[in-house]
């Protein structure tokens, strides 16, 4: 489970943002829909332990992980977190299994993703170079990228920002469906995906916008 309390976040703009308290349940997926700089991505960097906040607390399983040192929440994100990020951060000149194999690297066990790409319909690109896929093609890598750790909760950043409607559906339907039984928070502005999540949760509601410091 993860429960954000009292949290807040200040840029070098001199403006913030403050969070209402959310708490996020094990095995149930979340959409975090708003406007953009309401804070949704910058609420999963500070879930990821990639951004600290100013104030409040991030509690992983009851441990506030803001309590923790950048080593500590960089080795609980590896372990418990897979995170999608809006740009992909593939390496385009390597295949798509090099991509994935890379997590070696970190530790991670590799030996599904055969498995993993079947499920997502891409295990006939394997032993492509990613520069060669579609963008379509390119999320469904970094979705198995991240779903091979077997991570206890998945961060996806605009998993359907770079796609058109038909194929972000088809990506955020397959992203619930293999993250079943885990905690899943996606980052969307596209109201339509709602009806795939378990909970949608309107982040101008939970935030109030930025405000100066």
């Amino acid at each position: 489970m993860i429960c954000i309390k009292n949290l807040s976040k200040h840029f070098k703009n001199e403006t913030a943002i403050d969070y209402k308290d959310m708490t996020f349940e094990d095995g149930k997926s979340y959409m975090l829909l708003g406007a953009s700089g309401c804070g949704k991505s910058t609420l999963l960097n500070m879930i990821a332990g990639i951004l600290s906040p100013e104030g409040g607390s991030i509690e992983v399983n009851s441990v506030d992980i803001t309590t923790l040192s950048q080593k500590e929440r960089d080795k609980l994100r590896i372990e418990k977190i897979g995170y999608i990020f809006q740009d992909f951060k593939l390496i385009t000149d390597m295949s798509v299994i090099d991509n994935i194999n890379i997590l070696r690297l970190e530790g991670v066990n590799t030996e599904g993703a055969d498995k993993i790409l079947e499920a997502l319909d891409i295990l006939d690109k394997k032993n492509k170079k990613v520069k060669h896929l579609s963008g379509g093609q390119k999320q469904r890598v970094a979705i198995a990228r991240a779903i091979v750790k077997e991570p206890d909760i998945i961060l996806a950043d605009e998993p359907t920002g770079n796609l058109n409607f038909a194929i972000g559906e088809e990506v955020i339907k397959t992203l619930v469906e293999i993250s079943k039984g885990k905690t899943l928070i996606a980052v969307t502005h596209d109201d339509r995906l709602a009806k795939y999540f378990d909970y949608v949760i309107d982040m101008n509601e939970m935030t109030g916008g930025r405000r100066d410091v």
